[in-house]
């Protein structure tokens, strides 16, 4: 459909079978018809972002597909769990990594937020965290409403890998609808 807005989902965790990795592939059934998903390039080979080598010889070519990803959606999505009340080390090294970038390609991007965890608060540290660190490189940061899966353990099927539960949809599917008209309010 040629007037869907593509999204480009981000997961904050490198492993195959996370629960937030499970979120992300929910969205598409989730989603109203006008959002398209497009999973992005891994960041998990970027090495530790290190001025001096960005400034000897630019940054490495994962780094600029990673952007180029991002400069191309209408839209991004971060899923991400909650590493010691933070945001993974390594999203955070990939985020630092582009943030240094001539065109930074987060900037003016519309960017919804997720998370799955295992505990009560279903990794609100980590998303406001995250918030700082996005709207400092200038992000179009999404509101309302928030989506933190807690006790993802219990709400995403360990065999199958699908989220089970309804009411972790059902705001999913509230978030995804706001934020396809907050995308399309945004988009220039």
């Amino acid at each position: 459909m040629a007037d869907q807005l593509k999204i480009l989902t981000i997961c904050g965790s490198l492993r195959k079978n996370s629960y937030n990795a499970a979120v992300v592939r929910a969205l598409p059934a989730l989603a109203p018809p006008e959002l398209a998903f497009v999973p992005a390039p891994s960041y998990g080979g970027f090495p530790l972002y290190n001025d001096d080598v960005r400034v000897a010889s630019g940054a490495p070519a994962d780094v600029e597909a990673w952007a180029a990803a991002i400069r191309s959606a209408d839209g991004v999505i971060i899923v991400s769990p909650e590493f010691n009340w933070s945001m993974p080390g390594p999203l955070k090294n990939a985020i630092d990594w582009v943030s240094k970038l001539k065109d930074v390609p987060f900037k003016d991007k519309p960017v919804a937020l997720q998370s799955a965890s295992t505990g009560q608060v279903g990794g609100a540290r980590m998303q406001y965290h995250l918030r700082m660190a996005l709207q400092s490189i200038d992000a179009q940061l999404f509101g309302r409403p928030e989506v933190f899966v807690n006790f993802a353990a219990k709400k995403i099927d360990e065999k199958t890998g699908e989220l089970t539960d309804d009411a972790a949809k059902d705001i999913i599917k509230l978030q995804l609808a706001a934020f396809a008209k907050f995308v399309a309010r945004v988009k220039v």
